[in-house]
């Protein structure tokens, strides 16, 4: 039997378009026992599937073809199409859609939408040709055609969940270049001269952090390895291999608050866990004395706390990272249909393109987005 679709990958993206394919012969390869097990545990397990803004300006990659596809399908179709099948979500922040129940509602829509499809679960790509038909070579000896291709196999995060680089492997077979990968949305570790951090681990703090041009004001975690939250996720979208800038107290003038005469102590002035202030005042080598009793020089040290700079000595890795940042050139991929320019009947979506998204539903609306306008183009061309 030749398919007419083969999806390599069965994650959000694949999901979404085969649902959307009723009318085709599908076949869904994938390494992992069960379908989307990245959505079963995005979120904290109710998965956080878009965002009440979506904007390229969230991402990382070409502006263009973002704008385009957002254009076609944006949260507010998302949201539709949830409604149509009676999934039920909350707004978390004013921002984040979560489902109300469990991340498994989502799962449950898309396990009775794909009910035509051909499932290989379990099954690692080793490799693909086309002779005529794309052909999927499986290391269970599976050998599996279709007349059209499309790898949707996400990136290089969460290796424990069956994420690989096959998606890559098969992108250079046909000739497209691969954007330096990185792990994203990924905690920070850090230098020698701050290692007092690592002694707060479990302290969560409010936070502006500053990388490049962006600024993130969220909660920043300390954890065993470096430092991590929702503040310092985002911030390594955009970081590379530079200083980033912390402000510990983003509502909060240091100067100001230090300016009065007050026989507090320090731990007690500064609005922040006294357990912080302490650590602090050990790595810059200043008692916990009353504030009346500060020099200059010794104020200025304090000062700090609104735009603390040092550059992370690197990132925690793929295995915690939430995302991989970099992947297939979209310069070689047709930004309405999702085709390859240089294979025909070949296509890319999802994460494994050079398209990276800020935490906060981005890249799940991203891996949905791309499949639905890839899907109608398939429909037209049926």
């Amino acid at each position: 039997m030749i398919f007419d679709i083969v999806f390599i990958g069965a994650g959000a993206s694949s999901l979404m378009a085969a649902s959307l394919l009723k009318n085709h012969s599908i076949a869904l390869v994938d390494s992992s026992s069960k379908i989307a097990p990245k959505i079963k545990i995005s979120g904290g397990g109710r998965c956080n599937f878009t965002n009440k803004i979506i904007s390229s300006d969230n991402f990382l990659g070409d502006k263009e073809l973002l704008d385009k596809t957002f254009k076609s399908y944006d949260n507010s179709d998302l949201l539709k199409f949830f409604k149509k099948y009676n999934l039920e979500y909350n707004l978390k922040d004013n921002q984040k859609y979560f489902c109300k129940n469990s991340s498994s509602d989502i799962l449950d829509i898309f396990s009775k939408q794909i009910r035509h499809c051909s499932l290989f679960l379990n099954h690692t790509v080793m490799d693909v040709e086309f002779d005529r038909c794309f052909i999927v070579e499986t290391d269970k000896k599976t050998t599996i055609k279709a007349k059209k291709l499309v790898v949707a196999s996400g990136g290089l995060s969460y290796a424990s969940l069956g994420a690989s680089d096959i998606g890559y492997k098969i992108a250079k077979k046909f000739g497209h270049t691969i954007k330096t990968t990185s792990p994203a949305l990924v905690g920070f570790t850090l230098q020698k001269e701050q290692f007092w951090m690592k002694n707060l681990s479990g302290i969560s703090c409010r936070v502006a952090l500053h990388v490049e041009d962006e600024i993130f004001i969220d909660d920043l975690l300390f954890a065993h390895k470096g430092i991590s939250g929702p503040a310092v996720l985002n911030a390594s979208l955009y970081w590379r291999r530079g200083v980033v800038s912390i402000d510990f107290l983003p509502k909060v003038n240091v100067v100001k608050l230090l300016e009065k005469k007050s026989k507090k102590q320090i731990s007690s002035l500064l609005p922040l866990p006294k357990r912080f202030v302490k650590e602090y005042l050990k790595s810059i080598n200043l008692d916990d004395v009353a504030i009346d009793r500060l020099s200059k020089s010794q104020k200025e040290k304090l000062y700090e706390l609104n735009h603390y700079i040092f550059a992370p000595a690197g990132n925690f890795g793929y295995t915690k990272a939430e995302v991989t940042k970099g992947g297939i050139d979209t310069n070689d991929i047709n930004h309405l249909s999702f085709e390859s320019s240089l294979q025909k009947n070949l296509y890319f979506i999802g994460e494994v393109l050079d398209v990276t998204g800020e935490l906060g539903g981005y890249n799940l609306q991203w891996a949905f987005s791309s499949a639905v306008v890839m899907s109608k183009n398939m429909e037209c061309d049926k």
